[in-house]
């Protein structure tokens, strides 16, 4: 083999290489990417079943049960964005933040059922705090002029939005 040919073989195995190197990385990492949602982007971004993913906005009032799975508490809470509403299922100690009428963001997955499965819940850590994907949901229902103040309470939520007065 010449010294030519030999330099061509060689690029050609390190090029290889390298692209199923890079090729690997791309998919570990697009694996390990976890989106958030709001509830309403759930109806027209529906992720596939077992895709991890983050659930963001407010627990709903009066939403909130608790039970046991043996010895383990069992939480079941809504999660609204205003437009939308979605039952997270949550087994493990709850935050000390969270509650009712709270921003709240849980990682897990949709179940078949149409429930979210949380393996971890998120609670807000005062009370100016509101994730920027809650607070965009909020304007998009039109529950939130930011012109207009702080957010309105969380039991105003699930009401339709006022319609804007029109001239005449």
């Amino acid at each position: 083999m010449t010294r030519k040919r030999r330099r061509l073989v060689l690029l050609l195995v390190c090029g290889l290489g390298l692209g199923t190197a890079v090729a690997l990385m791309l998919t570990a990492f697009s694996d390990n990417m976890v989106f958030f949602l709001a509830p309403s982007d759930l109806t027209t971004k529906s992720p596939r079943l077992g895709r991890t993913f983050r659930l963001g906005g407010l627990v709903e009032a009066g939403s909130v049960t608790r039970t046991h799975e043996g010895t383990r508490p069992v939480a079941r809470f809504r999660v609204t964005d205003g437009a939308a509403a979605v039952t997270v299922s949550y087994a493990g100690l709850l935050p000390d933040l969270f509650r009712e009428g709270q921003g709240v963001v849980a990682l897990g997955v949709m179940q078949p059922d149409g429930t979210f499965r949380a393996s971890e819940v998120l609670a807000k850590h005062d009370a100016t705090y509101m994730p920027k994907e809650v607070v965009d949901a909020l304007k998009k229902a039109g529950h939130w002029d930011p012109k207009q103040g702080s957010p309105p309470p969380a039991s105003s939520w699930n009401t339709p939005a006022p319609k804007p007065a029109t001239g005449g």
